[in-house]
């Protein structure tokens, strides 16, 4: 038996793959510079603007089902989901957070496909401006991880020589 590197080496080139985004509306202005982020780098690394599909939801907490729907119907390599909560003054913040963790962990699971969790929760908005910007975007390393994980996929369901 050998064993070999699966990681990196499995590819970040994101050619002939279909990616589905589900991106959630609230927060707009930190969650569509995650979509950007993605978007741009999805397209820098060779996805095709035609073989990326990008779905919306309100809020944080339809990601899940969404992302459930979309994948039944649409069967893509990779799913990215991002969407942004941000601590106020209630415990709503600890039960959108603990539930959309919950539902986009039992999806990579449940579906077999890589399914990216891009959802920031941070304490402030300030938190949330810092992880979506130009320098630091985690959609855009949401769809990096994204790509990597669907090259790791395809290369471990070969047929072993």
């Amino acid at each position: 038996m050998t064993t070999g590197q699966v990681g990196p080496a499995a590819g970040t080139d994101g050619v002939a793959l279909k990616i589905g985004i589900i991106a959630s509306r609230f927060n707009p202005e930190i969650t569509e510079s995650l979509l950007s982020g993605s978007l741009r780098t999805l397209s820098e690394q060779g996805v095709r603007r035609d073989a990326i599909w990008v779905f919306r939801t309100p809020g944080a907490f339809e990601i899940p089902g969404l992302a459930k729907q979309v994948w039944r119907r649409h069967h893509f390599d990779a799913l990215i989901c991002l969407g942004a909560v941000i601590r106020g003054e209630t415990p709503h913040f600890h039960y959108i957070c603990t539930e959309v963790s919950r539902g986009i962990g039992q999806l990579s699971l449940e579906l077999g496909v890589p399914v990216l969790f891009g959802i920031l929760t941070t304490d402030s908005l300030a938190q949330a401006q810092a992880r979506s910007g130009e320098k630091v975007n985690k959609g855009a390393e949401a769809a990096m991880a994204a790509i990597e994980m669907a090259r790791t996929y395809q290369k471990i369901s070969l047929p072993s020589g």
